[in-house]
């Protein structure tokens, strides 16, 4: 009995003991690179795989420790850590692998990458930045699987025409949605994506985001699959980027500084197929020899250069010396010409500068237990890359939360931006559907300038253009624009957790952005000469700017601007108020059961307001005091134009949202969400105006399984995953069918005296007009190989369109043949695919390599269309059913004629070389033919970096293919001594048996254009025939930049904590075009205006630290 008795008190003794021994140990893992969370680590008892726990939504973990037992802290994509336990412990994890983060941010959630079952990329925003480029968009060009980024202009403040997965909606616009810091970033104007190419002004005040400084920016996340995006529901078709800027960390301060020095390389003609002035002069004399530049002809024409000016000087008397400017004979004019022939101009010189642009940023951030903060000051300065492109912007960013206690704190973030901003003076792009001519008044782009005129022309004579004197330089500065842009955002998130793992929040924000844009055109400026352009009777009869009275049968033409110039004025205002209420519960039962509820709703109010002035005969010679005739206002009011206007909208939309999570071990996750929204702006029915989306989606990782470490370390993770969800948009932003749309208008009368006002249908009301859809089926799978050193990543994925928003025709009841409907629909799929790898990683030396590929492509299942020829053949095309959603089509081009007209195959299936029987406005297009999608289907990027000790070496390639591009539209029935050619000219039909050799028009006579009037409507068609057709294929030197990091040991005697020197090259040249492009840049569309491409450009970058 007494053994039995001991045996007992011993194993009591002994079960106390260990009691005894076990250790709680409690801390917080977060991440040292941003001081953030580390959501989901695990943390284990070493050798004790099955004790352990899981980190919280604030990184916490508590644990039971034995004594002696040390403590694994791990997590996907982050360098494991041994460490012997110890209270309140801190833990700091290094990142692992570049392509992998510890969490996923949406926006409104950060959460554990191991419970994310979606398709995002996430981008270092220091990695990706382009030094030089102020528009932070421009950089995630070949940073992301699936997002294709065209610079189809490159002025700052237009927008990049991006694309996630390809295109969504055929009239709406298919851009993502911008979300900075978990608000939504509205625009200003709405700008179809269509447009952003145009060159029109309005295109400077696309860009969303124009106003944030790069600096200023953490990471960007890109959202692109239903489960990604779904938790913005009706908004997030297009997919979603979500941009995070930067905080402060607690116990730890700094003021950075960084400058930045760019030079832009001003363009050459090498680079292009113009001709030189001998070349161009010799074409002026086939020109003369066919009776184009004759004295009569063009000594009052409306546009004349080397030759008009030559017949004016000879015309020009000086009564003091009692000759000629000119002398009018045989070998004055020879050599009058030969100083043309011999003149060589160089436009880019001429109008370009490599003026240094500079951009400063100086940021402070620091923090403690109770109060971080991070607040930045930035600066750019451009002088310009051509004349009249200056540009000034300043930003300020505070963002501090303040930790009021353990449960509750508080983030203010404000933000502010303004620009000023110069462009070359410019009306909006027109199109003529007869003769199927795109055009534009009065421009004078600097960039389409330097390419289209004629290197005979000296550069300080003034010409002809518009009937009226013109030269280049003295227009620039007589005929601008000014851009004054205000972005002010304010915002606040209140955090409570009552209870571990329980958070609500509440978030507020208010934006007004607002824009002032002042077109000035001055009295002695071409433009305001060409209203009162009327030297003799022939020009006045001539000149399409004057204003004959049709009151009066026997008027003759007069000038509205007698005097003065033109002052138009534009505002663009939009107040946006967002109000959000979320709470989120993340817990973990048993060490083994994840479960995460995240709910909310939000509110947002958007009203825009555009009002537009044109101030008439402004004299800015006298004291810009105006000086208007009444004319003015009658011509205004016959041709039913206004002088100012006035518009108003308002945008309302409401949302509840809720989203669940369960995993267990981390091993299997299941993820739903489901999305309610409404807006005011569709159908009046609640089935219209409300749509519920949702998402069901699980994944696998498989490197959470025990039978996972027999694979180790050749394989170190793999992750498979898959979703199926239902997303929404609300359609263009033009379509608002809640209730009948009427509109006052003036009818055209042919008298003033008989004017009256009339009421229009512009829309009736369709009460179930309702949101775009889409549904999306994505596979996909994560995979590291050998310790994370090779990383892939891929993801297929299918959507189906519908309900998209498009014309019908109806029976015309209610006074209305076409109206908006939910009518067509739309299929498409693609894969994405990223590799990198860690190809050498030494002590001193490293070299990873990244490549990027993408395939995506759009197909049109049922369209309803009223497109015209000129439609499908112009710009980027148009839609088409079983064709993409952008396609391209041309006139089927067969050879030329024995007299050397081209020979189209027209509308209607005849081969004609007669432009009488080509019709632009036809809706006959079964003739015409597909030339390809103008979007690319491929698109991707290989990038090496190279690390030697302090020294970082980046070569960034960057590649698209599958597109098809319009060639410039240069051929015409008749030519100007203004022109300047292509050199394709050099192989042009010349005499009969030439069109077995070429397939470059002959240059007509005047004769022939005389006779016969439709010769311009055929040779606008040779333009848009399949002759002029080139892939958009390319592969890009994106970016070489070479950095040092200076050692620590000699910035310590100077008080400095970081500092950096980097040389960046970009868009240094193109590796691979298509041959036909002869220069041309396969992302750029030469529309004038204010559009110019990217500039080649060297930047010097000084980073520091204290």
């Amino acid at each position: 009995m007494e053994k039995r008795l001991l045996f007992l008190l011993v194993n009591l003794f002994l079960l106390c003991g260990g009691a005894l021994a076990q250790t709680k140990v409690t801390g917080t893992v977060v991440s040292q690179e941003d001081g953030e969370p580390v959501i989901g680590a695990s943390v284990v008892v070493a050798g004790a795989a099955r004790t352990g726990t899981v980190t919280d939504i604030d990184g916490h973990f508590s644990l039971e420790v034995p004594a002696g037992k040390k403590l694994v802290v791990s997590y996907i994509g982050m360098q494991p850590q041994t460490l012997s336990p110890s209270a309140k412990m801190l833990i700091k994890l290094k990142p692992d692998s570049k392509s992998l983060g510890e969490v996923v941010v949406t926006g409104m959630q950060h959460v554990d990458r191991r419970l994310f079952t979606g398709a995002a990329t996430s981008i270092n925003a220091e990695e990706a930045k382009l030094d030089g480029v102020a528009d932070i968009s421009r950089s995630l060009e070949g940073r992301a699987a699936g997002v294709s980024v065209q610079n189809v202009t490159g002025t700052f403040g237009t927008a990049p025409k991006i694309r996630v997965r390809g295109a969504t909606s055929i009239y709406g616009s298919s851009k993502p949605l911008w979300v900075v810091d978990g608000v939504i970033m509205e625009d200003v104007t709405d700008v179809s994506t269509d447009d952003l190419s145009s060159g029109d002004a309005e295109t400077l005040i696309s860009s969303a985001i124009a106003g944030l400084n790069a600096d200023d920016i953490e990471s960007f996340q890109i959202l692109k699959d239903g489960s990604a995006t779904s938790i913005y529901g009706a908004r997030a078709m297009a997919g979603v980027i979500v941009v995070t800027t930067k905080k402060g960390r607690a116990g730890f301060s700094k003021i950075s500084y960084t400058g930045e020095y760019t030079m832009r390389l001003k363009p050459h003609y090498s680079e292009f197929n113009i001709m030189d002035s001998q070349e161009q002069m010799g074409v002026y004399k086939e020109l003369k020899q066919k009776g184009w530049l004759n004295f009569s002809d063009t000594y009052r024409a409306s546009e004349s250069g080397v030759y008009g000016k030559m017949y004016q000087l000879m015309n020009t008397y000086n009564p003091t010396s009692g000759t000629f400017a000119l002398e009018n004979t045989e070998h004055a004019m020879n050599e009058y010409l030969r100083q043309a022939e011999y003149r060589n101009t160089d436009w880019f010189d001429e109008l370009f500068s490599s003026a240094i642009q500079h951009n400063h940023s100086v940021s402070m951030s620091g923090g403690t237990d109770k109060l971080n903060f991070y607040a930045s000051l930035s600066a750019m300065v451009d002088p310009g890359w051509y004349k009249q492109s200056k540009v000034n912007r300043y930003t300020a960013n505070l963002n501090a939360t303040y930790n009021i206690s353990d449960k509750l704190s508080f983030n203010i973030i404000t933000s502010g931006s303004y620009r000023k901003q110069r462009a070359p003076g410019t009306l909006s792009q027109t199109v003529d559907p007869v003769y199927g001519e795109v055009k534009r008044d009065f421009d004078i782009n600097p960039y389409s300038y330097a390419l289209n005129t004629s290197r005979t022309l000296d550069a300080n004579t003034y010409y002809t253009r518009n009937y009226a004197d013109f030269n280049i330089l003295d227009e620039l500065d007589k005929n601008y624009m000014n851009l004054d842009v205000t972005d002010v955002k304010f915002q606040g998130e209140l955090k409570y957790k009552p209870i571990k793992g329980l958070e609500f929040s509440l978030l507020g924000a208010v934006k007004h952005s607002g824009t002032m844009q002042e077109h000035i055109v001055h009295d002695n400026s071409n433009q305001a000469r060409a209203y009162r352009a009327m030297p003799d009777a022939t020009v006045r009869d001539k000149n399409p700017f004057l204003y004959t009275d049709p009151d009066n049968p026997y008027a003759l033409p007069i000038s509205i601007l007698p005097q003065g110039g033109i002052y138009q004025k534009t505002d663009y205002k939009m107040n946006s108020y967002d109000f959000r209420g979320t709470v989120n519960w993340n817990h973990t039962f048993d060490n083994s059961h994840i479960v995460n509820l995240f709910g909310g709703m939000e509110v947002s109010d958007i009203s825009r307001n555009k009002n537009f002035f044109n101030g008439w005969g402004m004299q800015y010679t006298k004291g810009e005091i105006p000086f208007y005739t009444y004319q003015f206002f009658k011509k205004s009011i016959e041709s039913g134009t206004d002088y100012y206007t006035l518009s108003n909208t308002f945008s309302r939309t409401a949302a509840f949202f809720a989203n669940a999570t369960y995993s267990y071990k981390g091993r299997y996750v299941i993820n739903g969400t489901y999305r309610y929204e409404g807006t005011n702006r569709l159908g009046k029915s609640r089935s219209a105006r409300w749509l519920p989306t949702w998402n069901v989606s699980g994944a696998w990782n498989m490197h959470e399984e025990s039978f996972f470490e027999n694979l180790r370390p050749t394989l170190s993770h793999l992750t498979l995953k898959a979703s199926y969800s239902l997303t929404g948009d609300p359609g263009p932003t033009n379509v608002s069918n809640a209730a009948a749309v009427l509109k006052s208008y003036k009818p055209y009368r042919p008298f003033a005296s008989i004017q009256e006002s009339g009421m229009d249908w512009s829309d009736l009301g369709n009460d179930e007009l309702t949101y775009e859809k889409k549904h999306e089926l994505n596979l996909g799978f994560d995979a590291g190989f050998f310790n994370n050193r090779i990383n892939f990543a891929l993801d297929w994925y299918t959507r189906n369109n519908y309900d998209l928003i498009g014309l019908i025709r109806t029976t015309g009841a209610g006074g209305q043949i076409e109206k908006l409907a939910n009518v067509a629909s739309m299929k498409s799929h693609g894969v994405e695919f990223t590799l990198s790898t860690k190809n050498i990683q030494t002590k001193d030396f490293a070299w990873t390599t990244d490549f990027i590929f993408s395939y995506s492509k759009t197909k049109v299942t049922d369209l309803q269309t009223n497109s015209k020829v000129i439609d499908l053949v112009s710009g980027t095309g148009f839609a088409l059913e079983g064709y993409p959603v952008r396609g391209l089509f041309s006139y089927k081009f067969n050879g030329l004629s024995d007299k050397g007209y081209p020979v189209i195959t027209d509308q209607n299936g005849n081969v004609t070389s007669s432009g009488e029987n080509i019709d632009f406005q036809s809706q006959t297009l079964d003739n015409l033919v597909y030339e390809g999608p103008s979007d690319p289907t491929t698109t991707g990027s290989f990038g090496n970096i190279f690390k030697y000790k302090n020294l970082r070496l980046n070569v960034f390639i960057t590649y698209s293919f599958g597109n098809v591009v319009r060639l410039d539209p240069v051929f015409k029935e008749k030519y100007t001594d203004l022109t300047a050619m292509p050199k394709e000219f050099k192989n042009r039909f010349v005499q009969a048996g030439d069109e077995n050799i070429t397939d470059i028009p002959v240059i007509l006579t005047n004769a022939q254009v005389t006779r016969d009037n439709y010769l311009k409507t055929l040779y606008n068609a040779y333009n848009y025939s399949t002759a002029r057709v080139a892939k958009g294929d390319f592969i890009r030197m994106k970016e070489i930049s070479l950095s040092y990091d200076f050692p620590k040991s000699w910035l310590e005697p100077l008080k400095l904590s970081d500092l950096s020197l980097k040389l960046q090259a970009t868009n240094l040249f193109l590796i691979y075009a298509d041959d036909k492009l002869n220069g041309q840049d396969p992302e750029f569309f030469r529309s004038g205006g204010v559009a110019a491409p990217m500039p080649k450009q060297y930047t010097l970058t000084l980073r520091l630290g204290i």
